[in-house]
């Protein structure tokens, strides 16, 4: 994830939290690979303001990554809130995200997915990462069952999302050369993210609106499993463990290659980029070779408030406090 470097500094020590944001997953997915919490919060919750409406047409938020729930909980009060003139609008919490660390919850329906979403293979020890979370949430006394919102099957939103994110990122090196005074090439960036500005550019407008059109939709069909019942949704944070160095590159890459080839690591924390819930990532497992894998919880929207009471309840009944990378360099 983009906020890669945010969480290996916060899983060695240098710093208690740092600032990540999540625009298909990077906060969620570096949390993961590195055993932190990562909460990607509702759209609308944190402004981008006064400079900016949205990001990635609203794809991307900002907030952070720690070791904590109460931490997380805490940074979020911080920076949550409106700016005049936002596009998005998140119901305003009932009282602080703090205290509902450790607050006592009802019973909840909680449905669990342990297969990929169309069709991507899923790593053991990421499924397993869902089940122990699944396993601590029955054992915490809610009814859990296998369900999930069928529409994460759903090919088009992906294609969708890569037609919203292509030319925000040809907005982007557009606005850029404007401050500079000059048009950014190929070698001012890195060849994915020009290959993405350049696929942007020759998106027509009405492919792009339909492509929101399509988002939309999309965002209407997955809410439809909260209201109809289902309090949480739990599935594992990433298809796949985390990568060595350079293995989503390789020489004579097309550019494109990267993008494609990092699909499994966002295959279930993109989508609610699209649908703009709250989503949490909690280190709820271990390879046998101490490797941390993520587990992702989804609420309903606005509701950053049910994640962190459950959150809290996972973190005392499977604590990871003692978890802690060794560090070889001062």
């Amino acid at each position: 994830g983009s906020s890669g470097g945010a969480s290996a500094a916060v899983a060695g020590g240098r710093v208690p939290l740092a600032h990540a944001s999540d625009g298909g997953g990077s906060i969620r997915i570096p949390a993961a690979h590195c055993g932190l919490v990562g909460l990607k919060p509702t759209r609308g919750r944190s402004s981008f303001g006064p400079g900016l409406g949205e990001r990635w047409g609203g794809f991307s938020v900002e907030l952070g990554v720690s070791r904590s729930v109460r931490d997380t909980a805490a940074l979020l009060d911080v920076v949550q809130g409106p700016m005049p003139g936002d596009p998005y609008f998140a119901p305003p919490p009932s009282r602080p995200h703090l205290e509902e660390v450790g607050a006592p919850l009802p019973q909840l329906r909680v449905g669990v997915l342990l297969r990929g979403p169309r069709g991507i293979a899923v790593a053991e020890d990421c499924l397993e990462a869902a089940r122990r979370a699944a396993t601590a949430l029955a054992e915490l006394g809610h009814a859990v069952e296998p369900s999930h919102p069928e529409a994460l099957d759903d090919g088009a939103a992906v294609g969708s999302y890569v037609v919203v994110v292509s030319a925000s990122v040809a907005r982007a090196l557009d606005s850029w050369g404007a401050k500079l005074g000059r048009t950014l090439g190929p070698d001012d960036v890195e060849p994915l993210t020009y290959a993405l500005a350049e696929q942007g550019r020759a998106t027509s407008a009405p492919r792009l609106l339909e492509a929101i059109e399509t988002v939309h939709s999309f965002g209407r069909r997955v809410a439809a499993f909260w209201e109809a019942g289902f309090d949480l949704l739990v599935t594992p944070t990433t298809a796949a463990l985390a990568p060595e160095v350079g293995a989503l590159h390789a020489p004579g890459d097309p550019p494109l290659a990267p993008f494609l080839r990092a699909a499994p690591y966002g295959a279930f924390t993109s989508s609610f980029n699209l649908t703009g819930q709250p989503a949490i990532s909690l280190p709820l497992h271990w390879t046998t070779n101490g490797l941390p894998v993520g587990a992702q919880l989804v609420a309903a929207y606005g509701r950053e408030d049910l994640l962190l009471r459950v959150a809290s309840s996972l973190e005392e009944a499977r604590p990871w406090r003692d978890r802690r990378p060794p560090v070889y360099a001062g």
